[in-house]
C-alpha cells in the first residue's frame, strides 16, 4: 500500500516553497487524477486543471466532472478545444517539409506536445501559477517535449514531474493511492486494453502489452481507426486533394478548414486500411521502442504532397528538402518546436511553398496510396522537353556530349594520373592486363 505522502521526502522544502499554484496537464485518467490529488497533498498547493481538445475522440467533459469532484473550482478548470490551432499551425507547418522520423514515422505525438506546452504556460500566466505539471513519465520522450518547449516559452516556469519524485510506480499503487483517498477513476468495463495508447487528430499510437516482443505480430483487434486492408472496399477511392502553397485547401471541390480536412481524410483513409505501420523506433532518452501508429489521414497527406511537389519545385531546392528533413523531423521528435533551428529551417521550408499550387488525383485501394494524375499551373513539367516523341528541337540532345564530358573531366583526370584503384576499381587494373 502506499504512504500518506507518498514521495514527500524526495521532494525538498526548497522544491516545495513558492509553489502555491500549479497547472496540470489533465486528461481525467489514472495517472493525472492520483497527480492531482498528489499536488494538493505534498505540495500542498492550489492546482488548475488543463484538457486539451486534439481531436483524440473522446468526450471531455467528464474530465470537468472529475475535477469538480476533486475539489477544483470551475474557474479553474480549462477544457480547450484546440482542433483547429492543432492542424493549422503544427501539422500542416511539419507536412510541408515532408516530415518522417527514422523513415517510417510520421510524429503524431511529437506534434501534439509543443501545443500542449504553449497552452499550459499561458494558462500559467493567466492563472498566475507558479508552477506546471504533467503526467509523462521518466522514461519517456514526451517530458522532454513538454519541459523543453515550456522553458523555451518562459525561461523561469517552474515544473513539477510527478514520476521523476513519487514512488507511485506501478498501476497498483496508483489504484491503491487512488482507493485509499476516493479519487474518482472510472473502471473500464469488460477486458481492459493491454495497449498504452495516445490519440489525436493526426494518428493513434499503441504501444506496450504484447508489442514489447517484436517478433510478436500487433493483433487485429488492436487497432481503432482502420480496417484490415482484406476488408477494405473492392472498388478504390479516389480524391482529388487542391493545394494553395503547400497546405490542402479542398477536397474534391470542397473547400475545407485545416481541421476538417484532416478528419475527412482519416475517415477516408481509414475505410480504405491505409495508415497503419509498426515500428522500432529510438527514443530521445536511449531506449529502443517498438510501437504501432495508426495514421491514415496523415499518409494520404504525405504522399499528395510529394506529388505536387514533384511538378512544381525545382530540382535543387526539393533535393536540399529532401536534404533537411531528417534534422527538422529530428528537432520535432526530439521536443524541439520552439527551437531557433526549427523556426529557420521552417522560415526556408515555407518559402520553398510558394508555387505549390494544384491538384493530386489520389486512388485509395486496400492498403495503397497510388498518386493517380497531378496538375498545376504553376507546375515546371514541360511536355514538349520531356517527351519521347518529336520535341521539335526544344531539346538539343547533341547537348548532352559537352555535359557528360564535364562532369567526368575529374574523373578521368584522377584515373590517368593514379591509375582504376584511385576510384575504387582495383580489380579493373588486373582484368585490363595488370599482374595477378
Amino acid at each position: 500500500m502506499a504512504t500518506t505522502n507518498p514521495a514527500s521526502a524526495a521532494v525538498g522544502d526548497s522544491v516545495r516553497d513558492g509553489v502555491k499554484k500549479v497547472v496540470l496537464a489533465y486528461s481525467g485518467g489514472l495517472d493525472t487524477s492520483v497527480i492531482l490529488r498528489w499536488l494538493q497533498e505534498v505540495y500542498e498547493c492550489e492546482v488548475v486543471t488543463f484538457t486539451a481538445d486534439l481531436g483524440q475522440g473522446e468526450e471531455l467533459e467528464p474530465a470537468r466532472t472529475k475535477a469538480l469532484a476533486m475539489g477544483i473550482p470551475e474557474s479553474s478548470i480549462y477544457i480547450d478545444d484546440l482542433r483547429e490551432e492543432f492542424v493549422r499551425d503544427f501539422v500542416y507547418p511539419m507536412f510541408r517539409a515532408n516530415t518522417i522520423y527514422e523513415g517510417e514515422y510520421l510524429l503524431g505525438t511529437s506534434i501534439a506536445r509543443p501545443l500542449i506546452a504553449k497552452r499550459l504556460v499561458e494558462i500559467a500566466a493567466d492563472q498566475n501559477a507558479d508552477a506546471i505539471s504533467h503526467g509523462a513519465t521518466g522514461k519517456g520522450n514526451d517530458q522532454v517535449r513538454f519541459e523543453l518547449g515550456a522553458y523555451a516559452l518562459n525561461p523561469d516556469i517552474k515544473i513539477i514531474a510527478p514520476w521523476r519524485e513519487w514512488d507511485l510506480m506501478s498501476r497498483e499503487r496508483l489504484l491503491a493511492y487512488a482507493a485509499e483517498r476516493d479519487i474518482p477513476i472510472e473502471m473500464s468495463r469488460g477486458a481492459k486494453s493491454p495497449f498504452s495508447m495516445d490519440a489525436n487528430m493526426l494518428h493513434i499510437s499503441y504501444e506496450g502489452g504484447p508489442l514489447e516482443d517484436p517478433w510478436t505480430e500487433p493483433p487485429s483487434e488492436m487497432w481503432r481507426w482502420s480496417v484490415t486492408p482484406e476488408q477494405a472496399p473492392n472498388e478504390p477511392t479516389y480524391l482529388e486533394i487542391e493545394y494553395r502553397a503547400g497546405d490542402i485547401v479542398a477536397i474534391d471541390g470542397v473547400e475545407m478548414t485545416p481541421a476538417q480536412v484532416l478528419t475527412h481524410l482519416n475517415e477516408v483513409g481509414g475505410a480504405n486500411g491505409v495508415g497503419r505501420i509498426d515500428i522500432a523506433e529510438n527514443r530521445y532518452v536511449g531506449i529502443k521502442s517498438r510501437g504501432a501508429y495508426e495514421t491514415p489521414g496523415g499518409s494520404i497527406m504525405l504522399r499528395a504532397h510529394r506529388a505536387i511537389e514533384s511538378i512544381t519545385l525545382d530540382r535543387e531546392v526539393a533535393h536540399l528538402k529532401d536534404e533537411l528533413m531528417p534534422r527538422y523531423a529530428t528537432l520535432i521528435y526530439n521536443g524541439y518546436w520552439w527551437s531557433p533551428e526549427r523556426q529557420m529551417l521552417q522560415t526556408a521550408i515555407d518559402w520553398s511553398q510558394q508555387a505549390v499550387n494544384g491538384t493530386v488525383r489520389i486512388k485509395l485501394y486496400k492498403g495503397n496510396i497510388d498518386v493517380a494524375g497531378r496538375r498545376s499551373d504553376d507546375s515546371l513539367f514541360d511536355a514538349n522537353i520531356a517527351t519521347f516523341e518529336d520535341d521539335q528541337g526544344a531539346y538539343n540532345q547533341a547537348d548532352a556530349e559537352g555535359f557528360i564530358k564535364l562532369n567526368a573531366l575529374r574523373l578521368r583526370t584522377l584515373t590517368a594520373k593514379r591509375g582504376p584503384g584511385a576510384v575504387g576499381c582495383a580489380e579493373l587494373g588486373k582484368t585490363s592486363g595488370g599482374s595477378s
